[in-house]
């Protein structure tokens, strides 16, 4: 997805903690990050039944087409014209990793790899050394609503890996491992493991130069969803200079140890260095976890590009100028995969994976 506007909101770390949380902060449209991660989205866009051609069965009058974020009716059609979503970018110098709960995503990239994924599964892009894709959200139904909900993580990567080539891999839903835990009382605590370790299970492999590939990166993305006042201990990170960011999304709150409740929509930058005990409000709770140790080196970023100095931002553009990351082989910027609702990815090297 291309940047959001503004500067991303950075936490700090504090020189001096007596609490398990750190720092509290409201969830809005852009979800403060701390390093390693970038940027942080949530879309949940209750779309309507489709047209018939991926779009909505609905009048798109009052919106700003090509750029509605306008969330109108509880959706946006984004950058589509069309289809919902964000036809053809590009990207230098990060990962972005889109795990969609609900909903399809139709991705095509400058490497010649597409998928139609969703329904739980993750996409993981490294974008190195440049390139260009696009993630449109087809509304295949045309007799009910095509509700979408997804998120979109940007990992940064180290200088010494920006300029890595570009890598695509998806982690279909069925192999992303969840952990059930139950408390004293029999309440349910389910923990989907898209990145890292936790328990007995062990994520997906993430993309051979990711900083998430890095054992001393101690990188996890863990989606919590706890039943209502269900308890469940949150184990401490393996690395000491390990930094955690817990968003509590959706339900009624969390408890972080004996700190007062976070209500649904909040986050907080909590102790990594402590097992923490997690219990939910009288509505459950489903929070979203980042953790890893930062990569400390300097941020220059503008627009698509996230590198460590304006010159190499610069070349960055100029490079795009250039050579367009490797062209654009699809015959639109917003292409689509039809409506035939079966996932699948086709990769870079024409190997094909077919999700029934």
């Amino acid at each position: 997805m291309p940047a959001p506007d503004g500067e991303p909101i950075r936490l700090t770390y504090p020189d001096y903690v007596t609490d398990v949380v750190l720092q509290t902060f409201p969830l809005g449209p852009q979800w403060p990050t701390i390093d390693p991660f970038l940027f942080v989205a949530h879309h949940h866009d209750m779309y309507p039944a489709g047209n018939g051609s991926l779009g909505p069965d609905a009048s798109l009058g009052g919106r700003a087409i090509g750029q509605d974020f306008s969330g109108i009716d509880g959706w946006s059609m984004y950058h589509g014209a069309d289809v919902p979503g964000f036809p053809q970018h590009p990207h230098r110098g990060f990962e972005t990793v889109t795990y969609v709960r609900q909903g399809l995503v139709d991705h095509a990239d400058s490497l010649g790899a597409t998928a139609r994924f969703g329904q739980g599964d993750t996409q993981w892009m490294t974008a190195g050394s440049g390139v260009q894709h696009a993630e449109m959200f087809p509304l295949t139904r045309t007799d009910q609503p095509n509700p979408l909900e997804l998120f979109q993580i940007w990992l940064n990567l180290p200088a010494a890996d920006k300029m890595v080539d570009p890598y695509f891999t998806m982690l279909w839903g069925h192999k992303t491992p969840v952990h059930i835990a139950k408390d004293d009382d029999g309440r349910v605590t389910e923990v989907t493991v898209i990145a890292g370790n936790l328990a007995d299970h062990t994520a997906p492999d993430a993309p051979p130069d990711s900083w998430a590939s890095k054992a001393e990166a101690d990188v996890a993305i863990w989606h919590l969803r706890l039943e209502p006042g269900a308890r469940w201990t949150l184990p401490r990170a393996a690395g000491a200079e390990t930094q955690r960011v817990l968003y509590a999304f959706e339900g009624s709150s969390v408890r972080v140890g004996d700190h007062d409740p976070l209500e649904a929509g909040t986050g907080a930058h909590v102790r990594a260095d402590l097992d923490l005990e997690l219990t939910a409000g009288a509505d459950g709770i489903d929070c979203m976890i980042l953790q890893g140790r930062p990569i400390a080196e300097p941020v220059a970023r503008y627009g698509p590009f996230v590198m460590n100095t304006d010159d190499e931002i610069r070349e960055a553009y100029s490079d795009y100028q250039a050579t367009q990351f490797g062209g654009w082989p699809w015959p639109t910027p917003s292409p689509d995969h039809g409506a035939d609702s079966e996932r699948f990815a086709i990769h870079a090297d024409g190997r094909r994976e077919e999700i029934n």
